[in-house]
């Protein structure tokens, strides 16, 4: 059971952002990992303005997080945003999306930035 609860229009609004294939499995990695725009990039085989929309669309909503190191900026899940509990619950039950870092790491590709 969900620790909080949430009304239904904020509930449709996260629910709307995770519907989307692609951000989902970003909030996946990003629940357990830090990740930098080009590594979604790599991971996605997409733009990188396309990959920046996905992740302003879960800033805005106080999903996501970033942190500047350097030059580069890193993502990661605000687990402290009010909606983390019920988007926790629905993450549980998806697969590991690790493979997908762990290509990158093979690859040489994992936090090497272009």
């Amino acid at each position: 059971m969900l620790k909080t609860s949430i009304e239904m229009e904020n509930a449709a609004s996260v629910l709307k952002l995770m519907g989307d294939k692609t951000r989902l499995t970003m909030m996946k990695i990003m629940d357990k990992h830090d990740c930098c725009v080009c590594e979604f990039v790599e991971i996605f085989n997409m733009s990188q303005p396309s990959i920046s929309q996905h992740l302003r669309k879960l800033r805005d909503l106080g999903l996501v997080k970033e942190e500047r190191r350097g030059q580069w900026i890193f993502y990661s899940m605000n687990k402290k945003n009010m909606y983390y509990p019920f988007i926790q619950q629905i993450l549980e039950h998806l697969p590991s999306q690790d493979d997908k870092l762990q290509k990158l790491e093979e690859q040489g590709t994992r936090i090497s930035c272009c």
